[in-house]
């Protein structure tokens, strides 16, 4: 079994390179805005019901997917590594997987803003992601959290060779996701 975390900020194409991949791989796709949706129907997932409920959910699927017989799972995930709260969340989340014995993989995702912003606009996200129709709040929020918060690593702050910083502001999903595969499925550097 794999678990495969891909991070990044909002709108670098986590969920897009996260369809190809799964797609590559037969690892199931669990996008974060899968739960954010579902839960939005009935609170904000910046209330503490909303965020309570979002992390049952997630956490209830991860435990059932890593305790069954499917080949893994792509998650994908906005990670504020200046945070403390989101380093433990990761560590619960991957520790989930790796109690049953599973690869755990770090794949993060990098692109110019100018990119980030234009991808905020792409019919094929706001198809899959109702909460970020209204894109003037959903811009502004990209940016306000590129202000509080730290969404790229530092040089080494991730250290293994299960760890993989792609940038690709000028790469197709696809070839994203080919350069993961290879990485990680073929031991390619």
């Amino acid at each position: 079994m794999r678990f495969v975390l891909l991070f990044g900020p909002q709108a670098v194409g986590k969920m897009t390179v996260g369809e190809e991949l799964a797609a590559m791989t037969g690892l199931k796709l669990f996008h974060n805005h899968m739960t954010i949706e579902l839960v939005s129907h009935f609170f904000p997932y910046d209330s503490p019901e909303g965020r309570r409920l979002v992390n049952l959910f997630r956490r209830e699927i991860m435990e059932a997917v890593a305790r069954s017989e499917l080949p893994g799972m792509i998650f994908t995930f906005v990670w504020a590594l200046d945070q403390k709260e989101d380093w433990e969340y990761v560590r619960g989340i991957t520790d989930i997987f790796a109690r049953q014995g599973a690869e755990i993989d770090y794949v993060e995702l990098e692109a110019d803003l100018a990119v980030r912003l234009e991808r905020n606009k792409s019919p094929h996200r706001l198809a899959e992601k109702p909460t970020k129709r209204n894109v003037s709040w959903s811009e502004a929020e990209l940016l306000d959290c590129m202000r509080k918060y730290r969404l790229n690593s530092l040089p080494g702050e991730i250290p293994g060779d299960h760890f993989l910083r792609l940038d690709n502001t000028s790469l197709s999903p696809r070839e994203a996701a080919e350069r993961i595969y290879r990485r990680f499925w073929r031991g390619e550097v």
